[in-house]
Parts: structure tokens; sequence; C-alpha cells
């Protein structure tokens, strides 16, 4: 599984619309395997919902995200764990093997309801 987590320094980036940095990891059996970044642009909503697609990203993993991106981001059947804050090797690892993110990296003021 290749997940993309917004990064800034070693934290999730708290507001993805203003978010330049990606963390691309692959997951297999529990295990992360190589971790790459990537810059983006976040003004090309459309483009990045497509690059997101063309890289093979099945799971973004982000802080706060306006409607447009998460709309665009889920048309395109990437699952969408949105609302998330901390240190991003934290949240990989937890993640990678199959613990949920939520509440434990809830964003401070955002409800559980929908995950």
């Amino acid at each position: 599984m290749k997940i993309a987590l917004t990064v800034w320094d070693e934290r999730i980036s708290p507001v993805f619309d203003s978010a330049h940095t990606l963390l691309i990891a692959d997951i297999k059996n529990e295990k992360i395997k190589n971790i790459s970044y990537k810059s983006f642009d976040p003004e090309l909503e459309a483009r990045f919902a497509e690059e997101l697609s063309l890289l093979g990203i099945e799971v973004l993993i982000c802080g706060a995200i306006s409607q447009t991106y998460s709309t665009l981001i889920e048309a395109r059947t990437i699952q969408l764990i949105p609302f998330i804050g901390g240190n991003v090797n934290e949240i990989l690892e937890l993640y990678a093997k199959g613990n949920p993110l939520v509440p434990t990296f809830l964003m401070p003021g955002c409800s559980e309801e929908g995950f």
C-alpha cells in the first residue's frame, strides 16, 4: 500500500491547503518501505488529485483540509484521513501497524464523527 502524508518539518502540516511537501511511503507487512518526499503546489487542486492517482497513492493523511480538495481526492478513490496532527514518524508507524489514528492524533477541536 502506498500512502502520503502532508508534512511540515517533522509534523503533519496543520493546514493541507498551504502544505507544500508530501512524505510518500510504501507499507508492506506492517513495515514502512521506500520513504520519499515530493513537493507540490497547493494552488493546483485538480492537478494534485490527479498526481496522487498517478503516483498510486491509496491513502492520504493530512491536517485540516478544504471541501474542494477533499472532494477531488475522494473522487479519485483515495482514502482521506483528515484532521490529523502530530509527529509524522509516530503517525506513520502507528498507521503501518494497522492501529487507528483517531482519537490519539485527532486535531484539537475536531470531532471523531465520520472516522
